[in-house]
């Protein structure tokens, strides 16, 4: 049997030795270790680029996922062809334009460009091959079209708007009224005639619902009174050529003489009239407020009952000539009213002469 050899612990300079000739082996043959070149290859397919671009990517992504994010919320302003929006998309609540005021943004964006874009959606039914329509932003999206109509073509194409999702036509009617009370206040009877045309379009179901959610912001006084201007655009919207010069005050009255069931009177009285002004077709309904406003107050309605009686005017005749009289009876006496162009301070004259020839004893 062999016998086993004694392993002996090489000394300290042996292994100096050994450590010298492996290490000028590896720096002849080039050998590194196998683990050196799987990293040094995965980190080459990672990332190709340079450090420097390797960054300006990553920044670039960034602003990528900011800017989706920013165009998800509306908030990005995109240039849509003025041909592809309509404004009648939502019934307006503002129904003339001021012409010295239009003349004004037409000027500014000429000259400086446009400088808040409008406000648009994309609602479930086009017409005209519009793909948006109009939430905010009426006098410059009109303002927009004239001059390029003006440019015939050439200028101002597209318009600078905010896609907007608001979540339904009730919302985007909100945001349109509150642009609009917000930047240029609506007449008395605009905010009435937006409530009840959205009842007509079938977004609320009444006018109490509409009037709510419109004008949420509103005291509840206000609130009531727009129901009055409400019930103006209902009973009169058709024959009314110049309601958005009517004051608070005037659209209340008439409200009180159509709840006092005088409406078809009152159109009577429009369809005969031609006014050429806010004024004369005011005066035209006033004779019949006032005789609303002189009747009897309804028990059930409460209040403090009127001691001053008012003039009671009765309806008017039309005669031949295209003048219009009317009998008012008061507490002070009798009165015979002349309506129409034709009455002159002449044919007043003429009549009080006849008036006296009969009266006179003869």
């Amino acid at each position: 049997m062999a016998r086993r050899r004694q392993l002996e612990a090489p000394s300290a300079e042996a292994l100096k030795e050994i450590e010298a000739g492996i290490d000028q082996e590896l720096s002849r043959t080039a050998v590194r270790p196998p683990i050196a070149d799987v990293v040094a290859d995965a980190a080459m397919r990672a990332s190709p680029l340079p450090q420097a671009d390797r960054e300006a990517y990553a920044k670039d992504k960034a602003d990528a996922e900011r800017l989706r994010e920013a165009e998800g919320k509306g908030l990005v302003a995109v240039e849509i062809p003025i041909h592809q929006i309509t404004a009648d998309a939502l019934s307006r609540d503002r129904m003339e334009l001021n012409e010295d005021e239009m003349q004004e943004l037409m000027t500014s964006i000429s000259v400086n460009g446009l400088r808040l874009p409008i406000e648009v959606y994309v609602p479930q039914h086009v017409e005209d091959g519009a793909q948006y329509g109009l939430i905010s932003g009426y006098r410059r999206l009109a303002a927009i079209r004239r001059l390029n109509a003006m440019s015939g073509g050439e200028r101002f194409p597209t318009i600078a708007a905010f896609v907007r999702d608001p979540g339904g036509v009730k919302e985007a009617l909100v945001a349109m009224i509150e642009e609009n009370e917000v930047r240029a206040g609506l007449s008395q009877y605009e905010r009435g005639r937006a409530a009840a045309m959205a009842v007509y379009d079938g977004v609320f179901t009444s006018v109490d619902e509409a009037v709510a959610v419109l004008f949420s912001t509103a005291s509840k006084a206000k609130r009531s009174k727009i129901r009055s201007f409400a019930l103006v655009h209902e009973d009169l919207g058709d024959l009314l050529s110049h309601a958005i010069a009517y004051s608070e005050r005037q659209c209340l009255r008439l409200a009180t003489a159509l709840r006092a069931g005088l409406t078809e009177d009152i159109r009577a009285a429009l369809e005969r009239a031609d006014p050429r002004d806010g004024e004369e077709e005011w005066l035209v309904m006033l004779p019949l407020v006032e005789q609303a406003e002189g009747a009897a107050p309804d028990p059930a309605r409460g209040g403090r009952p009127k001691v001053k009686e008012k003039p009671v005017v009765t309806g008017r005749e039309k005669m031949a000539n295209g003048i219009e009289i009317a009998r008012e009876s008061g507490p002070n006496g009798y009165a015979i009213r002349f309506y129409g162009k034709e009455v002159t301070a002449d044919l007043v004259d003429t009549v009080m002469d006849s008036v006296r020839h009969l009266l006179e004893p003869k």
